[in-house]
């Protein structure tokens, strides 16, 4: 009778990687806050803390008003849903294909996206609300060729995942192709899809995102629950009861929608759907589980980039450089850490 009410070592380690995953997920909230509070306070009109909570709560002059409500805070909810939409995304893909290089801007779909922006403002002159839904129509079309690669019989998350890199090579040679053929001021206005920025936010575009992300998040950690029998393997899962290729396709539909929406708006911001996921990872122990953690730290990573993108350096450069320089050395050292694994 007592072996009978004996939790079993399974049970009891999903028990402790629960129980971890809701402490780094409220570890990377508070972090989240404290990091937005820093954001709203710094810059060339500079605010005490005590100054922005009271204007946040309705007080403030008229001039902290507007610095607080028309440029500091437009521009940091972008950041941080940009950062938790690339955070969600990429712990998906990455807990989907069991591979820690499994992330949008590596599988080609952030770079689908440019070329369509690229095309749309060299091409044919398109701005606002149109370049933004044929930018994430760019994203989709390469979410499909990934969606019938998952689909064909035997085709293994390896296989997934080398042809994402071959396709994001391909659309850096078609954006390349098309600024050569550029002239000067229009490569400046198709610079942003180039190396991906939030400067210039308006609350339409922080009010749509935001709407797309309230209707992703719910489905993925719905969604979510098949992930752990997806990490056994497609043959475990299976016995399990799981749908594998519904689960997989509906999964990477979602993030999908996620990564596309969010390269629509900002461009292609590199390399934090892949350095948070594996941050949250490494803290909480499985990838099924970090998805709520992967989200939080990607905006926290996202808000601080942005920081040092508009103060820390000599002159402001666009937040996609940021990460692209940090991310750059986070996967050198992937690769050296992985010894001769195939990753």
């Amino acid at each position: 009778m007592s072996a009978l009410m004996t939790p079993s070592p399974t049970r009891a380690a999903m028990g402790r990687t629960h129980r971890r995953a809701v402490i780094v997920g409220t570890a990377s909230a508070a972090l989240l806050v404290a990091v937005s509070l820093v954001t709203m306070t710094v810059g060339d009109y500079p605010l005490s803390l005590a100054e922005t909570i009271q204007t946040l709560f309705g007080g403030g002059s008229q001039r902290d008003q507007y610095i607080i409500f028309e440029v500091r805070l437009p521009r940091l909810l972008m950041a941080v849903l940009c950062g938790v939409g690339l955070g969600a995304s990429g712990a998906i893909m990455q807990a989907l294909l069991r591979n820690p290089l499994a992330s949008p801007e590596l599988l080609g779909i952030t770079g689908g996206a440019s070329v369509a922006a690229v095309a749309g403002t060299l091409m044919f002159g398109l701005g606002g609300l149109a370049l933004v839904g044929l930018a994430f129509a760019g994203g989709l079309v390469i979410a499909a060729v990934l969606l019938v690669a998952a689909a064909r019989e035997g085709s293994s998350s390896y296989c997934i995942v080398l042809a994402g890199v071959g396709i994001a090579f391909v659309c850096v040679s078609v954006v390349g192709y098309l600024m050569k053929r550029a002239q000067l001021n229009e490569a400046q206005m198709a610079l942003r899809w180039i190396t991906g920025s939030i400067d210039a936010t308006a609350w339409r575009d922080v009010l749509v995102l935001g709407a797309v992300l309230l209707l992703a998040l719910p489905l993925a950690a719905i969604a979510g629950a098949s992930l752990q029998p997806l990490e056994l393997g497609d043959a475990q899962a299976g016995a399990l009861g799981v749908s594998v290729q519904r689960s997989r396709t509906g999964l990477l539909v979602i993030a999908v929608l996620m990564a596309a929406t969010v390269t629509a708006f900002v461009g292609p911001i590199a390399f934090v759907a892949l350095s948070a996921p594996a941050i949250a990872r490494g803290l909480v122990g499985r990838a099924s589980t970090a998805i709520t953690a992967s989200a939080l730290l990607g905006g926290a990573l996202l808000a601080v980039s942005d920081i040092v993108a508009q103060h820390a350096l000599a002159r402001a450069v666009p937040v996609g450089v940021v990460t692209g320089m940090v991310g750059a050395l986070y996967l050198l050292w992937l690769l050296a850490r992985a010894k001769g694994r195939r990753t």
